[in-house]
């Protein structure tokens, strides 16, 4: 009987003052996503609004963060298809795209080799693990053109299949592969540049 009480107790739904506390942490996620100030509020107060609606569908088995996270990515996921039906994915101005793949041509010699072998990044979990870390690639997830970017987070962070990407911003499965392959090598870069090549 104790243990059902304990059961019950731990998965009661949050209430509004322990959910506000995540806004912040919830509000960083969706600008990393969106890059939109005002987007980025607008699906943070849509998940604290679900959150609060659906507290009954709350079942203790994750973490509060964990769950909220999870309402958040359906509520960017559901921002971007918004967002591409109104407006196409268009291409970025020829200088961004030239400088991009100049950037990711200067990575290799003529036969196809690194210039410079990737450095040894050491443990990496470890630097998941630290919050500067996470600063620094946020600072280097801001510097990929918008479009190559937004391939990346839907891949990468909201977990969404080439097919659904595709389908989303209208785009060909090879060139979200190119977008992506551009990304990872920028990401890389920016990382072993700003953050694993400091002593």
């Amino acid at each position: 009987m104790t243990a059902n009480k304990t059961t019950n107790r731990s998965a009661e739904a949050p209430d509004q003052a322990a959910l506000e506390q995540f806004r912040g942490y919830l509000l960083r996620y969706a600008l990393l996503q969106l890059r939109d100030q005002g987007a980025a509020e607008d699906v943070v107060q849509e998940t604290l609004l679900a959150a609060i609606e659906g507290g009954g569908r709350f079942s203790g088995k994750s973490s509060v963060k964990t769950w909220l996270t999870g309402i958040l990515k359906h509520k960017i996921i559901d921002h971007v298809r918004r967002q591409s039906r109104e407006q196409p994915l268009m291409a970025e101005s020829d200088d961004p795209e030239r400088s991009e793949t100049e950037a990711v041509d200067a990575l290799f010699a003529a036969d196809g080799h690194w210039r410079n072998f990737p450095a040894n990044w050491g443990d990496p979990d470890r630097s998941f693990e630290n919050k500067k870390f996470w600063e620094v690639f946020e600072m280097c997830a801001k510097l990929m053109p918008a479009k190559t970017a937004r391939v990346f987070t839907m891949r990468e962070v909201l977990e969404l299949s080439t097919e659904e990407i595709c389908k989303e911003l209208g785009i060909t499965a090879t060139n979200c592969w190119v977008m992506l392959h551009r990304a990872r090598l920028s990401l890389r870069e920016c990382l072993e540049l700003k953050w694993f090549g400091q002593s």
